[in-house]
């Protein structure tokens, strides 16, 4: 029997696999007047459950859903003027919809292991089909957000019943994505 531990609206009932030949679509803002509306164009990666207390949630959840596309297939196509970053200083700059305050999509454009990569919110696609998240990330960053220490061992029990593997960073793919980087940047490893 599944366990009642709340993660996200979209993956408490279960992960939906998502579709093979999903090819980007429209994510949309939570306002119902002049809703902000971003085209993604192709497929999203390595998309995931993200405890971190950074990422934009849903009411009530405790867990983002996150995932990246390239910077360049993303396109503001309607009430851009909408938008503000978040946090300027942040890794990922965190566009936001000032209405509603759904993240919209954050690229990385300083030097990192990532940049080039913008995040998003995938749930928030007015299609479906989307790639299903694979992994749970900073999972114990929700104790940053108010989950008792307690309670940690049934919310990563419930990441495991999800098939979400519970990480306190990110998984073993992009930590290492991210160590071949800074190793080629400081010229400890010259090939990959």
């Amino acid at each position: 029997m599944p366990s009642q531990v709340s993660i996200h609206p979209a993956l408490d009932g279960g992960v939906k696999k998502g579709q093979e030949n999903f090819d980007g679509g429209t994510l949309v803002c939570a306002c119902t007047d002049r809703a902000v509306k971003v085209a993604i164009k192709g497929t999203i990666a390595h998309n995931h459950a993200c405890g971190c207390t950074k990422c934009w949630k849903p009411k009530g959840a405790a867990f983002s859903v996150v995932a990246v596309t390239p910077h360049e297939s993303v396109t503001v196509l309607e009430n851009g003027d909408k938008l503000h970053v978040v946090d300027p200083d942040a890794l990922i700059q965190r566009h936001a919809c000032k209405a509603c305050g759904v993240h919209m999509y954050g690229p990385v454009e300083r030097e990192h292991a990532f940049k080039g990569l913008d995040f998003v919110h995938p749930e928030r696609f007015q299609e479906g089909g989307w790639p299903e998240p694979t992994f749970a990330a900073f999972v114990s960053s929700i104790i940053e957000s108010g989950t008792p220490p307690s309670a940690m061992a049934g919310v990563r029990g419930r990441l495991n019943e999800l098939g979400l593997t519970p990480y306190d960073c990110l998984n073993p793919t992009l930590m290492d994505v991210i160590a071949t980087w800074v190793a080629k940047k400081t010229g400890t490893l010259k090939e990959a």
